[in-house]
């Protein structure tokens, strides 16, 4: 997986998350209905950090190999 591929993927989740925001209804937000939109939120937000996290190791990886 290349870096341009895992920032679509993070474009993506970022915009469920503002998808999801919209659809919670903050007055319940463990209602119905808005638990899934705050579950969606939650699971977009660990993708992301899972995004970062593979970035991260790619770079640590590159400077390894360089040296």
């Amino acid at each position: 997986m290349n870096k341009n591929f895992s920032i679509v993927l993070i474009i993506l989740a970022l915009a469920l998350i503002a998808y999801n925001v919209t659809v919670i209804d903050f007055k319940n937000p463990l209602g119905e209905d808005s638990i899934i939109a705050v579950i969606g939120v939650v699971a977009a937000l660990c993708a992301i950090v899972l995004l970062l996290i593979l970035l991260a190791s790619r770079k640590i990886q590159d400077k390894l190999k360089d040296q």
